[in-house]
């Protein structure tokens, strides 16, 4: 992994800040949001040439297009993107397309605290931050053996639900899983599920304050999946399969949700104790990041997964979310990442969010 030593020393040389991002997943809104706060950018894209659908949207459009023949090749030419004093914002498909070793590796100014990966990445790791946070989860079972109820079962890593699938015994569940893929089972509750983006500030100290920074919430949304739908989840599997049909959790698009006021304490106190947790075991998260949940009939939360970057669903949001806007008009997820960039970089405290 890249030290931070090494970082800090590159940032040093730092003047006038770029933000790139990998052309693919949020990066529309992250261009948006960087050129609103002042910021070159710059798109990474694979092939040998620039991608068109950015002349579609020319407010979205990267200033300068960084062209690679694989995304391996991002990790060999990482001074060339310091020598134009670009800061990475990570997204999921960045890491993902890279591969989170390799992102560890690369040696280039990262919006985040890239240590919060392995916490991540690794879903026994992932449940002993989350429990330890005493955020109530799914029932996970060890063995398919013990499967005696319904179960999502899903790959590690982040892969928008391809692969995921949904079993209520051992012999469905060997009928479908991938050999040689590390994979997790939980127990499949039933509810509606919402997805919390929150952004976490070591920076502010107003608003919802922590033990150090504040935290907000900048929107919620549901997803569409392909070719699942909600009603046939659990009772029509089986027929389905004998026509040849396997249910899948391919994310296609974003819904956006308002959630009921009532339960926005219980939102706020879980993103808390989920940040607190954080802090004490690999010094904090930064920045934007999402609980995966479901609501139960009885109002209660259920947290599956946490993503501790920014999420496709804040794509819904690029002119502020009915959460954002109470805060400040129009701020997007992406806006706000280059906001607290600008921040840190008025006060020199680049180092305290960049890694």
């Amino acid at each position: 992994m890249v030290t931070r030593n090494e970082i800090l020393g590159i940032l040093g040389d730092y003047r006038d800040l770029a933000v790139v991002t990998v052309c693919s997943h949020s990066s529309l809104q992250l261009f948006h949001g960087a050129r609103q706060e002042g910021f070159r950018t710059i798109g990474i894209a694979v092939g040998n040439k620039p991608p068109k659908f950015y002349d579609a949207f020319p407010r979205a459009k990267p200033d300068e297009f960084f062209l690679v023949d694989s995304y391996d090749e991002i990790l060999d030419r990482a001074d060339e993107l310091v020598a134009k004093n670009a800061v990475a914002v990570p997204h999921g498909s960045f890491v993902e397309y890279m591969g989170a070793k390799n992102f560890l590796k690369l040696r280039l100014p990262t919006f985040g605290n890239r240590r919060v990966l392995s916490w991540e990445s690794d879903r026994e790791k992932q449940r002993e931050w989350l429990e330890g946070a005493g955020v109530d989860m799914p029932k996970r079972f060890r063995r398919p053996s013990d499967i005696d109820r319904p179960v999502f079962v899903k790959y590690y890593g982040a892969k928008g639900g391809k692969g995921a699938f949904i079993a209520k015994t051992e012999k469905e569940f060997r009928a479908a899983i991938k050999p040689g893929q590390k994979y997790t089972i939980q127990e499949y509750v039933v509810g509606t599920r919402y997805y919390v983006h929150y952004f976490y500030s070591p920076l502010l100290e107003d608003g919802y304050r922590l033990s150090r920074g504040s935290l907000e919430m900048l929107g919620i949304d549901r997803r569409d999946e392909a070719n699942i739908d909600e009603m046939y989840k659990l009772g029509a599997q089986e027929s389905l399969r004998e026509y040849g049909l396997y249910p899948t959790f391919v994310v296609t698009g974003n819904v956006p949700v308002v959630l009921r006021e009532s339960l926005l304490p219980t939102a706020f106190e879980m993103g808390e104790r989920v940040v607190e947790a954080s802090l004490d075991l690999f010094g904090g998260m930064v920045g934007p990041f999402c609980l995966e949940t479901i609501v139960t009939d009885r109002l209660r939360f259920k947290v599956f997964e946490i993503s501790t970057r920014i999420v496709a669903g804040t794509n819904l949001f690029i002119s502020g979310s009915p959460y954002s806007d109470l805060r400040e008009a129009g701020m997007s997820t992406g806006r706000r990442i280059a906001r607290e960039i600008r921040l840190a970089q008025k006060e020199d405290r680049l180092g305290e969010i960049l890694s």
